[in-house]
């Protein structure tokens, strides 16, 4: 199945991606014949450029990081669609959606194709699954007792936790949690946007556990 970006302006000429690939094709069983034929405008980088989303899957597989990253799905938060997009950029092993199934993907720009995207209808099952994967909580959020992000570093084998936009991490959460960080604000604003927080948090992690600068991926 081709996923593509969004299409450009009628009678413009095209602005990201590549057009069909010159004849004759290149024997490798990862490309799609219809990307190869139309042109790939999807937002990948040219290393899966003309490569099939199960080819892309399969390869992320070998290079993801320890980490997982969760975020509770009380109303519907539109942010969910940036962690989603977020996670993939950063690398994570997956991503779990604790609460309502449903959630908007818009805001993941069909990044949800590359992630392993697993649902827990509330926090007790996500806890148990996070234990079947040796996983500790780490909730991001600014509470009473919480750590700064950067105060030390993050367990590896972790998942970080976000809450809903505004109202953050619920008391079930929040008591499942093995341990919570905020983000230090030098500002007049309290917290930031979830998927602004989301993006910081990963960093953090990759920063202290990701490839040394030079290493690659």
């Amino acid at each position: 199945m081709v996923d593509n970006a969004p299409p450009d302006e009628p009678g413009s000429a095209p602005t990201h991606g590549v057009g069909p690939h010159p004849r004759p094709w290149p024997d490798d069983p990862r490309l799609d014949p219809e990307l190869l034929a139309a042109g790939d405008s999807r937002n990948v980088v040219d290393r899966y450029r003309y490569w099939s989303v199960e080819a892309i899957v399969a390869d992320l597989d070998t290079r993801r990081f320890a980490f997982h990253v969760a975020i509770e799905n009380l109303r519907h938060d539109m942010n969910i669609g940036t962690v989603v997009r977020n996670a993939n950029a950063f690398g994570a092993a997956a991503v779990h959606v604790v609460g309502r199934r449903r959630w908007n993907r818009r805001g993941a720009m069909v990044t949800d194709r590359y992630v392993h995207v697993h649902h827990h209808p509330d926090v007790a099952s996500f806890r148990a699954a996070a234990d079947g994967l040796g996983l500790l909580l780490v909730g991001i959020d600014v509470v009473d007792g919480s750590e700064p992000i950067d105060g030390r570093p993050l367990p590896r084998d972790c998942a970080l936790v976000f809450g809903q936009e505004g109202s953050g991490l619920s008391s079930e959460a929040l008591a499942a949690c093995d341990e919570v960080r905020d983000i230090p604000m030098f500002g007049s604003t309290r917290s930031v946007n979830v998927g602004v927080a989301s993006g910081i948090a990963m960093t953090a992690w990759v920063r202290e556990h990701g490839p040394r600068p030079g290493a690659g991926a």
